[in-house]
């Protein structure tokens, strides 16, 4: 990408006493957008196939996801390694694979959550479906070979984030990588990585508003969100004045809801979010104000693609917490910095939040925000989600 702008036109001689202010050229982007540009662009390549690699302390590292990469992408990992590839995975994926309980060689002194599991990949496992197969617990599961447990590289936690970011299947084929040999590849360090959920929520911006007269609220308006690198939106729906009580001294009814697009377009029964949204409209609208910040976090944060795979693990006898983890994610991987910085760009910061989830008013307080209290919202059980809402209750702790 071109930093440089159009050229300057010709201009005839000025008189010397004749002030002439430049013309302003393309801004310069600020290191945290460069940084969050690498990351996004590293995002891409690995939903293509093709490798990236990851630099930091103990060398840079070359990795591809597991799900993606195909026989050209393996091609160009093999060429610039300096060592033998491995599969880079959660504990509770290689758990799944291997039928037994993983050390994690003592990493979660890091501080690191859940600490990344290394498996060696002999050459029968080092192509494209059985690569699949050890990433993909919905995908077919006959392996030619067993993978052993070897130590993870320096960088892997930062190349599971990196899937993670991606909405992929966190399960990467890695190499230590030869210095300076790659320049075809995107390059991207990895405290950009770990860094790029903060400031894409830090830096969410208003970009757009419309009135947008709903069903059980005629007087709404959405708010559109984005980050600096572009990403996808977040919005939120105001219902009402909510800016009027703030002004009074009220605190607004607020509801923190993660898209879902089959049940808040499909009318699923799998869930309780058709409900749970279109009551908190309804709700807010009779409380005359009130705000629901729809997030882009499908699924818990996995995506609707590995939300579907969820689906089916689940049909196979798995819970929601327990399908998310045999994905490789974690039982939720949301956070509520960006819940957060959108509430302060609508200059709400003492909320009422409408909720049965304690972590969300947890995370809030954490983020800054005063929450004054919580209003239930519950829904029953349709017969199709009843067990759905019991884990909820008993693994999530939701006050159900």
């Amino acid at each position: 990408m071109s930093s440089t702008g159009p050229a300057a036109e010709l201009r005839p001689a000025q008189h010397d006493t004749e002030r002439h202010d430049p013309e302003p050229g393309p801004a310069t982007p600020d290191a945290a957008t460069l940084a969050m540009r690498r990351v996004h662009r590293a995002v891409s390549e690995l939903r293509r196939g093709t490798p990236v690699l990851l630099t930091g302390p103990g060398g840079p590292l070359v990795a591809a996801v597991a799900e993606t990469v195909g026989a050209r992408g393996l091609t160009e990992l093999s060429s610039i390694a300096s060592g033998p590839p491995v599969l880079i995975l959660a504990p509770s994926r290689a758990a799944s694979v291997l039928h037994r309980p993983i050390p994690t060689f003592g990493a979660e002194s890091k501080g690191v959550r859940e600490a990344p599991v290394t498996l060696s990949l002999p050459p029968s496992l080092l192509e494209p479906a059985a690569l699949r197969s050890l990433a993909d617990p919905v995908a077919s599961q006959l392996l030619p070979a067993t993978p052993e447990l070897t130590a993870p590289p320096p960088l892997a936690f930062a190349a599971l984030t990196l899937a993670k970011l991606g909405r992929l299947l966190p399960a990467l084929v890695a190499a230590p990588a030869l210095r300076d040999s790659a320049p075809a590849l995107l390059s991207v360090p990895a405290a950009d990585i770990l860094a790029y959920p903060h400031t894409a929520a830090t830096t969410l911006t208003r970009v757009a508003e419309a009135r947008v007269p709903l069903e059980d609220s005629a007087e709404t308006r959405i708010v559109a969100f984005r980050a600096a690198d572009g990403g996808i939106e977040h919005l939120a729906i105001l219902v009402g004045d909510p800016e009027g009580l703030r002004e009074a001294g009220g605190a607004p009814l607020v509801r923190v809801h993660s898209e879902c697009f089959t049940g808040d377009l499909l009318g699923s029964l799998r869930c309780d979010c058709g409900p749970q949204l279109r009551g908190a409209i309804a709700r807010m609208a009779q409380d005359g104000a009130g705000v629901l910040l729809y997030l882009a976090q499908e699924g818990r944060g996995i995506g609707l693609v590995n939300k579907l795979r969820a689906y089916t693990l689940q049909d196979q006898g798995l819970d929601t917490l327990d399908a998310n983890r045999a994905l490789g994610y974690g039982a939720d991987e949301r956070g509520f910095l960006v819940a957060a910085t959108m509430l302060r760009q609508l200059n709400i910061t003492r909320v009422r939040l409408l909720t049965n989830n304690p972590d969300k008013l947890a995370g809030l307080a954490a983020c800054g925000i005063d929450v004054e209290g919580r209003v239930p919202h519950r829904f029953a059980a349709n017969g199709v989600n009843d067990h759905y809402l019991e884990t909820k209750a008993e693994r999530f702790g939701h006050l159900l």
